[in-house]
């Protein structure tokens, strides 16, 4: 019978794999729509549908403590919101392949943060995993992964910028989930993230709301990639440690890049099949192995009530 976590590890796979999916519904939704006004509509259906927890996670949260608390905004207006619109806009001030390469550095800020913030201590033979993993995903972003470079100052502290605050997502993720039940982390990461979308499609000057069709579409969004994945997420955050779990979510490109080869026509180098075949391996043996590979405290550091 599979264990506590490695059952949380694969909870944590399947919710990246259904991030990858996100292009199916989103790539033509943002054809007619602002990204901003996708972004606000998804924190809006979000914070409706999950409002009875809401009620109950905010004094929850309260109660713990104001590291919770500043946890919980981090991860709702800066992991969730911020970190979006700096990615984006390394793309907007530099080239496609900056902020492409420089996010491959996110798994590595998770290990550190979580050794830091955490007490998580990885084990020798975790670096196998963090080793194939970002050479994987290296290979799969890349076309020809050993013809690479950086382009211009501002894009690469964004992109740097935006990695960092995935990875501080994902530490919080676990700090909060050690604490709180997963569907209230959920709630709060929408709760605090709603009015970080608000203030950005206001700053972007996009539209507060889209046309009916899209509407529907942004719902439907926000549902499934959006809901169902996070609870799973947050599920999984609670039975493993953040270190693996960002191993577990390189999930996401692995389908991402076979939505886009099977759904968008796109074309793969041998390279790229490499790095698809690497990645996957390591998800999928990760439920087996990961749990055995960090070792971490199973309650809260002790200065989360500080």
């Amino acid at each position: 019978m599979p264990s506590r976590a490695s059952i949380g590890v694969a909870a944590v796979a399947v919710a990246a794999g259904l991030w990858g999916m996100d292009a199916l519904i989103r790539r033509p939704l943002a054809q007619a729509t602002e990204p901003a006004t996708i972004v606000l509509g998804e924190h809006v259906v979000l914070v409706a549908v999950l409002l009875p927890v809401v009620v109950a996670a905010l004094p929850a949260v309260w109660r713990a403590g104001p590291s919770y608390v500043a946890a919980a905004v981090v991860i709702g207006a800066g992991s969730s919101a911020l970190a979006t619109i700096l990615f984006t806009q390394a793309f907007v001030d530099g080239d496609p392949v900056t902020p492409v390469v420089l996010q491959k550095v996110q798994p590595l800020i998770a290990v550190s943060l979580a050794a830091v913030m955490l007490g998580e201590r990885p084990r020798p033979r975790f670096g196998l995993f963090l080793a194939g993993g970002v050479i994987g995903t290296w290979l799969m972003a890349f076309p020809s992964p050993f013809d690479v470079s950086l382009h211009g100052s501002a894009p690469v502290l964004y992109a740097l910028a935006a990695a960092a605050l995935w990875a501080l997502g994902t530490v919080l993720g676990r700090f909060l989930a050690l604490e709180l039940p997963f569907e209230q982390v959920t709630a709060l990461r929408f709760v605090f993230g709603l009015p970080a979308a608000f203030a950005a499609a206001l700053v972007l000057g996009a539209p507060l709301t889209a046309s009916l069709h899209d509407e529907l579409f942004i719902a439907l969004l926000a549902l499934v990639t959006g809901l169902v994945a996070l609870l799973l997420y947050y599920y999984g955050l609670q039975r493993t440690t953040a270190s693996v779990a960002s191993i577990a979510e390189l999930a996401f490109p692995v389908v991402a890049i076979a939505v886009g080869y099977f759904a968008f026509d796109a074309t793969l180098t041998a390279t790229q099949v490499a790095g698809v075949a690497l990645t996957s391996l390591v998800v999928l043996v990760l439920p087996r192995r990961g749990p055995a590979l960090v070792a971490a405290p199973e309650t809260a550091p002790a200065y989360a009530g500080s």
